[in-house]
C-alpha cells in the first residue's frame, strides 16, 4: 500500500486530475480514491456560496444609509432578498427582492411607506432614516443547485443598523410652582431640566453663571420628589457673583450688633390711608378728569434670614423610555435657596449627545416679582358693570420683563372682603360682577410672590353713576307719583258724588 502526497494548499483537485495523481504521485487505495471522487463530484454539483455584510457605523436620523450585501459563488444566481428583523428575530419582513431570472426588482413595502431603493442587485439604500429603522437586517442569496437545476441553495448574512437621534426639545422649569415666599424660613428649591427625543439617552448637566456646578449625585426613587442626599461632600467653591459686596452687605445689615436676626418690622399700615381716601371720595363725587386712572402703590418684601455657608447642590436624573425608541431624560438640581444671592442668578442646562457637534443649551434667570402692571376694564366703570382687574406684566427691570419661577398671584380687598364674600382669590385676574355704588373708592391689593420674593400692588376702584339705571329709577318714581294723583282724583270724585246724593 503506497501513500499519496496531498496537493499543495490552494491547489484544486478535480476528476480530470485524479489519473495524474495516480501516475505522478504514486498509487492510492480504492477507498481513498472513492472519497476523493465523491467530494469532487459533490463540489461540481453544488458549487460554493458565501455571503458577508460589512458592519455599519451609527447613523443620525435623516441621513442616507447603504446596505451592501457581498456574496461569492461559482453557481448561477437565482435571487437576492433583504429582510428587516423585528421582535427579537421572531418576525422577518421582506424589504426588497431582486429576481435574477427576469432581471427585475421590487419592493414589498406599501406604496405610502416605500422609501427603499435597490441600487445594484444586492445593494439597498435607505434615504432619510428614522428611529424606527433601527435594528437588524438580513441579506439572503439563492443560487441554483447544479445537480437538479430545480432546487435553490441559500446563504445569508446580517448587519445591525444603529440609528441615533439628538434631543429635539430641552426645557427648564421650577418644580412645585407657583409657590409662596417665606420671609423667615429657608426653603429648598428644585430646577427640572427635561430633554426629549434623544437616542441614546443624552447626558445632562447644570451651570450657574456660565460655570459648571459641582453637585452631589443621588439616586431618586419613585417615591421621592425633588431633594434627597447620598453622602456628604464639601461645598463648591465660591464663584465670582457670590462675592458681590452689595449683596454681602445687604445680608449682614439684617443682623443686629450681637449677630442675631432682629424682629421683623411692622407691615406698612396701608389700611388707614385707604380709609381716608375712601371717606373723602364718598363725601365728594370723584371727577373723571382726575381719578379715572387707578392709583397704584408698590411695596417690596425681603427675607430676614441669612445663610452661614454656601449651599450644597444635589443632582439626580431619571430615564423614561418612549415607544419610538427615544428616551426622555429629566435632571433635577436641588439646593437651599438664598434670595439675596440667587436673585438674578443665571442657571443653564446643557445637553451632550453623540449626534450633536456641540451641546444644546437652555437657560433661565431667577428673579423676584417687581411690581405687577395692572389693567382695569372698563376704564370708566359704572354701577352695575362687570369689572376685570388683570395682571399685564411686570415693571421694567426684570430680565426680559419676565419673572422666574412662575409667580403666585393673590387678590384681597383692603379693609374688607371681596364682592363674593371671600377673603382672597388666586389667579392673574380678579372679576367683580355687577359692582354696586358702595364699592366706589375701595382699594384692592394684588400680591405677586415666588420663592425669591414678594411684592404688593394696590389699585383703587372708581365707580361712576349709571345714567340708564338712574333713568329707570326716575321712571319708577314718576309712575308711582302718577298713580298717587289718580288715586286722589278718584277719591275726590267719589266724595263729590256722595255729597250731592245726600
Amino acid at each position: 500500500m503506497v501513500g499519496i502526497t496531498q496537493p499543495r494548499p490552494g491547489e484544486h483537485v478535480n476528476a480530470n486530475g485524479v489519473w495524474d495523481l495516480l501516475q505522478n504521485k504514486g498509487k492510492m487505495t480504492v477507498f481513498s480514491l472513492c472519497l476523493l471522487l465523491c467530494a469532487d463530484l459533490l463540489d461540481l454539483a453544488v458549487g460554493y456560496l458565501t455571503v458577508t455584510i460589512e458592519p455599519l457605523p451609527p447613523v443620525v436620523v435623516g441621513e442616507t444609509v447603504t446596505l451592501k450585501c457581498n456574496f461569492k459563488t461559482d453557481g448561477r444566481l437565482r435571487e437576492i432578498v433583504w429582510y428587516r428583523v423585528t421582535d427579537g428575530g421572531t418576525i422577518k419582513q421582506k424589504i426588497f427582492t431582486y429576481d435574477a431570472m427576469f432581471n427585475t426588482n421590487y419592493s414589498h413595502m406599501e406604496d405610502y411607506r416605500r422609501r427603499e431603493d435597490l441600487v445594484y442587485q444586492s445593494t439597498v439604500r435607505l434615504p432619510e432614516v428614522r428611529i424606527s429603522d433601527n435594528g437588524p437586517y438580513e441579506c439572503h442569496v439563492g443560487i441554483y443547485d447544479r445537480a437538479t437545476r430545480e432546487k435553490v441553495v441559500l446563504a445569508s448574512g446580517n448587519v445591525f443598523l444603529t440609528v441615533m437621534s439628538p434631543p429635539n426639545n430641552i426645557s427648564v422649569v421650577a418644580e412645585n410652582t407657583p409657590a409662596p415666599f417665606s420671609r423667615y424660613q429657608a426653603q429648598n428649591f428644585t430646577l427640572v431640566c427635561t430633554a426629549k427625543g434623544g437616542k441614546p439617552a443624552p447626558s445632562v448637566y447644570f451651570k450657574r453663571d456660565g460655570e459648571l456646578i459641582e453637585v452631589i449625585s443621588y439616586t431618586q426613587t419613585s417615591s421621592e420628589q425633588g431633594g434627597g442626599s447620598a453622602g456628604v461632600r464639601g461645598a463648591r467653591p465660591l464663584i465670582s457673583r457670590d462675592l458681590d459686596d452689595t449683596k454681602l452687605q445687604r445680608s449682614l445689615s439684617l443682623l443686629d450688633p450681637e449677630g442675631r436676626v432682629p424682629p421683623p418690622p411692622p407691615r406698612p399700615y396701608t389700611e388707614s390711608t385707604q380709609r381716608v381716601h375712601t371717606q373723602g371720595q364718598q363725601a365728594n363725587e370723584p371727577s373723571p378728569a382726575t381719578e379715572v386712572i387707578p392709583e397704584t402703590v408698590v411695596s417690596r418684601e425681603f427675607p430676614r434670614w441669612v445663610h452661614s455657608t454656601d449651599p450644597l447642590y444635589y443632582f439626580s436624573h431619571t430615564h423614561i423610555p418612549q415607544s419610538d425608541g427615544s428616551v426622555v431624560v429629566q435632571a433635577r438640581l436641588t439646593w437651599t435657596l438664598n434670595p439675596q444671592l440667587d436673585n438674578d442668578a443665571l442657571f443653564s442646562c446643557e445637553v451632550k449627545h453623540p449626534a450633536l457637534s456641540m451641546p444644546m443649551q437652555t437657560e433661565v434667570t431667577l428673579a423676584a416679582p417687581k411690581g405687577p402692571k395692572l389693567s382695569m376694564t372698563p376704564t370708566r366703570a359704572k354701577v352695575g358693570d362687570t369689572v376685570r382687574i388683570t395682571v399685564q406684566g411686570f415693571q421694567v427691570g426684570s430680565p426680559g420683563n419676565e419673572v422666574f419661577p412662575e409667580p403666585l398671584f393673590t387678590w384681597t380687598r383692603v379693609g374688607g372682603r371681596l364682592l363674593d364674600g371671600s377673603a382672597e382669590r388666586d389667579g392673574k385676574e380678579l372679576i367683580l360682577e355687577r359692582v354696586p355704588a358702595e364699592l366706589n373708592g375701595s382699594m384692592y391689593r394684588c400680591t405677586a410672590q415666588n420663592p425669591l420674593g414678594s411684592t404688593d400692588t394696590h389699585t383703587r376702584l372708581i365707580v361712576f353713576e349709571n345714567p340708564s339705571m338712574m333713568k329707570n329709577t326716575q321712571n319708577q318714581n314718576n309712575g308711582a307719583s302718577r298713580v298717587d294723583v289718580l288715586g286722589l282724583t278718584w277719591m275726590a270724585l267719589v266724595l263729590t258724588v256722595t255729597v250731592e246724593l245726600t
